[in-house]
């Protein structure tokens, strides 16, 4: 065998230092994923700035997520037409002009408008410069590759809100969209100067676009992501508009699934699901995104609605978990490929749930030193989890089947946490008002220790009132307390629940095929 013969059989690589691509695809990536939650503690700034109001202002999250979601499955097709290179770039000019856009609106339609230009320029973003990562180095070495990815990925949505509030409090809520401007620019030109397209992508021809495809999998996402985000505002399916989107979302979902598996040229290509590893990948990746958007969510809301805490106090209580997975991704980089990736993977979801108990035990006086541990616990549970389950999901794969299986992949864990954005809304109301009901009957005149209390605080507020409005003022405080009680007891249930999921997660680790050997997979390429 000559040396052309032997270079001919070689597996590609890139010429540009992986490294040095690992770090231009994740600045990307972190952009994208960042903007996903730096404008949540913004909203109100926007809605006064912009003369709307509070309901009009979640606009702003809803149509980023509603683009960045319709974009997701077709982001392949795109890439085999226009050259991935070249579409991830132009995806990243598109995000980085519209963040400027999104700084520069003077209305509520303008704002909302830039966002989902926004939108479709980053839903594409995450899943390209996965692949790109992973097909740039060897199976070897792709666990602590993903480590280094995933920084971009856990520590994002954890660091939006604290640089949000920072940002919005000490300049403006604009500066949330301007500070993409920086990172985009430098994202372009190491894209430009690094990245490269692998022999296969540069020889693969575009089939015909499946427009239906596309169409129904927008009419599904949509609607999906309108009753997600509206359903509480709604009283879910009292209402009949959102009836007909739910009947028109599961409909879409059908034929969306029944066309791209018997069409000739799919536009997502969902045999990949057959593959064992991958379909429990996806559905593990979904449960993550829900709770670790959940548990990002519910956290700053307790301290904000009890505690009285500010925006950007708030958002730095979340702060810890940025240290936690940061110091786990790069534990767990070193080990993949030398302990068993459904071990970490177990350990991540066990680590999550401990946490989630511990922040079950908090309390109404508590200092937030308190919650620290709790906090670096579900950092590192975060940085154990994307590591050994990205590494599963692709392990068993093809090189030219990754840019698509990442896309999935990725489209489940957005929808799961959009799921679990919406879950706690939901339930944090609902369990509130079941433990007010509980509660309420303790507040009788006929009830002893209501009366000693009662008439306790009465005596206070006479020294400024008359008897009259100090039996008044003492009741309404009680009233008061009862509320308060009712959120706290429903913020506890709700860690509760996010601990249990975990448990059930652990045990979903056993549905994996044992993954595997490097060398094997090696050899398969």
């Amino acid at each position: 065998m000559n040396a052309t013969d032997v270079t001919a059989t070689m597996p590609w690589r890139p010429r540009a230092n992986p490294w040095l691509i690992a770090l231009a695809v994740m600045l990307a990536t972190f952009m994208v994923i960042l903007d996903t939650s730096i404008a949540v503690v913004a909203l109100p700034y926007i809605a006064g700035n912009l003369g709307a109001t509070q309901d009009e202002s979640t606009w702003v999250l809803t149509s980023y997520l509603v683009a960045n979601a319709i974009i997701l499955p077709a982001s392949t097709w795109f890439s085999s037409f226009f050259g991935r290179k070249r579409f991830l770039i132009g995806c990243t000019i598109l995000f980085t002009a519209a963040s400027l856009l999104c700084g520069l609106a003077t209305s509520m339609t303008a704002l909302v408008a830039a966002r989902v230009l926004q939108g479709l320029g980053g839903g594409a973003m995450q899943p390209l410069s996965q692949a790109i990562l992973l097909e740039s180095f060897p199976p070897a070495k792709r666990g602590a590759a993903t480590a280094l990815f995933g920084i971009a990925i856990v520590v994002a949505p954890i660091l939006g809100p604290t640089l949000g509030g920072w940002l919005t409090d000490n300049w403006s809520w604009r500066w949330t969209f301007y500070i993409n401007l920086p990172v985009g620019v430098l994202a372009f030109f190491l894209m430009s100067w690094l990245v490269e397209d692998p022999p296969y992508i540069r020889a693969k021809r575009p089939s015909r676009f499946d427009g239906m495809g596309f169409a129904l999998v927008a009419l599904w996402l949509g609607t999906l992501q309108i009753i997600l985000d509206k359903g509480q505002d709604a009283d879910w399916f009292s209402a009949i508009w959102l009836r007909w989107f739910a009947v028109v979302s599961v409909l879409a979902l059908l034929g969306f699934i029944v066309r791209e598996l018997y069409v000739k040229n799919p536009l997502v290509d969902l045999r990949v699901f057959k593959n064992r590893n991958f379909a429990v990948s996806c559905g593990l990746f979904g449960l993550f995104g829900m709770m670790l958007y959940a548990l990002i969510t519910i956290q700053p809301l307790f301290l904000q609605s009890l505690l009285g805490y500010t925006a950007f106090d708030a958002g730095l209580s979340v702060s810890p978990r940025g240290f936690g997975a940061f110091a786990a991704l790069f534990f767990v980089g070193a080990l993949v490929g030398k302990v068993d990736s459904r071990l970490l993977a177990g350990i991540g979801f066990a680590v999550m749930g401990l946490s989630s108990f511990l922040l079950c035990r908090l309390s109404l006086q508590m200092a937030m030193v308190s919650i620290i541990p709790a906090n670096i616990l579900a950092g590192f549970a975060t940085g154990c989890l994307f590591v050994p389950l990205t590494t599963l999901a692709v392990g068993t794969l093809r090189n030219e089947q990754i840019g698509n299986a990442i896309g999935l992949q990725n489209l489940i864990r957005n929808i799961g946490g959009s799921i679990g954005l919406s879950l706690v809304s939901t339930l944090q109301e609902r369990f509130s008002q079941a433990h007010q009901s509980m509660m309420v009957g303790q507040l009788s005149p006929l009830n002893s220790q209501y009366q000693q209390k009662s008439a306790a605080l009465q005596q206070v507020f006479e020294q400024g009132f008359s008897p009259v409005d100090a039996l008044a003022r003492a009741r309404g405080f009680l009233y008061h307390t009862l509320l308060q009680q009712s959120d706290y007891w429903a913020f506890i249930d709700l860690f509760f629940l996010v601990a249990c999921i975990c448990a059930m997660c652990v045990f979903g680790i056993l549905f994996y095929e044992k993954p595997r050997a490097i060398h094997a997979v090696t050899a398969a390429e």
